[in-house]
Order: C-alpha cells, then sequence, then structure tokens
C-alpha cells in the first residue's frame, strides 16, 4: 500500500474493519455517556471517539496529504484535494439504547471528481457502499449490487425520517404537507434509511439540522443505487442541512414543490 495510491473500496473496508473492532465491544454494554448540548441531548461515548481516531490514524498513514472532517474532533486539511468524511457511530442515541440502527459512515470526495460512500453496521455484519455510478450491498446472505426502486406517485411512496422534533416549526409545517401524501411514514432509523432507500425498501428520507458527515458519505451510496439526493432546494447536500433522498428521481421534484410551498 502506498501513500498515494487512490482509495477504493477495499480501503473503506479496511476503515470501516478498524471501526467495528473498536465499538462491538462496547455495544450493549454499560459505558459512560457525555452531553456535547447544553439544553438538549446530544451523546458521545468512548466508542465514537476511540473509533474516529483510529480512522484518522489509519488515513494519515496512507494518504497524508488527504484532509479528515470527523464528527468528534477537529477537521485537518479541508482544503485538501481528498477530503475523507467520518462518523464513527451515526445513530449514537440507538447505540446507547442497545438499537442496531446505527453505523460507522465513511466518506471520500476528491476535488477530480471521485467519490467514495459506505455505511458499516458491524452487529448485523452488513455493509452498504457505492462510488455515484454503483452501489453494493455486503452481508450475511452474500455481496451483490443494489438499485434504489421505482415510485414516481408520492401516494405510494414509504417515507423515513429521524424524528419529528430535528425539524424546526417552519420545516415541520412543509414536512408534514408531503408526509400527509405518502401511502407510510417511519420514523428512527438515522443513516439505515438512505441504505434502505439504496437497496429498493423505502421511497424517500427527508432530514433537517444534518451536519456534512451525517450525509456526505451516503451520498455516492445513494447516486450508485439511481436515487437521488439533494437539499431542499435542490442543490447538494454534502454540506447537511435540509435534505431530501429519493428512490426514484420522478419523485424527486415533486416533493421539493411540496416542502417549498410551490405547490
Amino acid at each position: 500500500m502506498t501513500p498515494d495510491r487512490t482509495p477504493d473500496f477495499d480501503f473503506l473496508h479496511q476503515l470501516a474493519d478498524l471501526a467495528g473492532e473498536t465499538v462491538m465491544p462496547l455495544f450493549r454494554k454499560a459505558i459512560e455517556i457525555e452531553n456535547k448540548l447544553e439544553g438538549g441531548f446530544d451523546p458521545v461515548t468512548d466508542a465514537d471517539k476511540q473509533a474516529e481516531l483510529k480512522m484518522r490514524g489509519f488515513i494519515q498513514a496512507q494518504f497524508p496529504g488527504h484532509g479528515i472532517l470527523g464528527e468528534e474532533f477537529e477537521g485537518k486539511d479541508l482544503d485538501a484535494d481528498g477530503l475523507w468524511v467520518l462518523d464513527p457511530i451515526d445513530g449514537t442515541r440507538a447505540f446507547i439504547a442497545g438499537l442496531p440502527t446505527w453505523g460507522t459512515l465513511i466518506g471520500y470526495r476528491h476535488q477530480g471528481g471521485q467519490s467514495l460512500g459506505m455505511m458499516s453496521q458491524p452487529f448485523t455484519k452488513e455493509r452498504f457502499f457505492g462510488d455515484g455510478k454503483k452501489a453494493f450491498y455486503q452481508g450475511p446472505d452474500g455481496e451483490h449490487s443494489v438499485s434504489s426502486r421505482k415510485c414516481s406517485a408520492l401516494g405510494e411512496a414509504t417515507l423515513f425520517t429521524t424524528a419529528p422534533d430535528i425539524f424546526a416549526p417552519d420545516e415541520l409545517a412543509a414536512f408534514r404537507k408531503v408526509e400527509q401524501k405518502v401511502r407510510l411514514s417511519r420514523y428512527g432509523v438515522d443513516c439505515y434509511a438512505y441504505c434502505m432507500l439504496a437497496i429498493g425498501m423505502v421511497d424517500l428520507v427527508i432530514e433537517a439540522g444534518l451536519k456534512p458527515v451525517d450525509i456526505a458519505p451516503l451520498i455516492p451510496l445513494i447516486e450508485g443505487a439511481g436515487g437521488v439526493v439533494t437539499n431542499w432546494q435542490g442543490n447538494s447536500a454534502f454540506d447537511g442541512g435540509q435534505v431530501v433522498a429519493t428512490g426514484d428521481p420522478d419523485l424527486h421534484q415533486s416533493v421539493l414543490d411540496l416542502l417549498s410551498g410551490r405547490s
């Protein structure tokens, strides 16, 4: 392995292995929980911190010129041509509650256009990954390519969001306009929602208040599976904030119109 080689899925799998080896001994165990948010609850654990540190160290050893944007520690060389985006445990609330709907998010973007993304769930032994052109699943039933499903009618769609309380009042009103039109709405699965969209089980995910680490690693997966992910204005979702993802591109514009009040 050389420092200047091009990152690939194998390298993402190695990072995911490191994270999984670090966090699994702490899952469903009595561990200390810190709160990062005054006046609210934004938990972080030693599992989050240790996993990110190990992934950062591995990246820096192989790609010393690359930047790193992580959830738990200060960013490094964020204007570098190659940027890694890491969230060691997306869904820490689920993690501390013993639910397997959290995951390790690993993303890479090069200014020249290359992008990679992975969600690894070490408890279920599942990984979802893509490069913007193709997407794959690896898990107990093997490895295979995946694609989102066709669903152009909102009335036939299944919608996921983390929870209604992630939205500001005006955002919640816009979200409800969409929710009232879908066939099924479910809450609470964090990054797993986007993975279910990529494998064709869910049609629509709407969220707000996201950080780049929450969504950037998932973009190559969603797009590789044939879906679309943008902010609520139809622009890049890389920087987080208000995010909408659809499995069927034909559904996307109608959802944006509802969220913006154009319909």
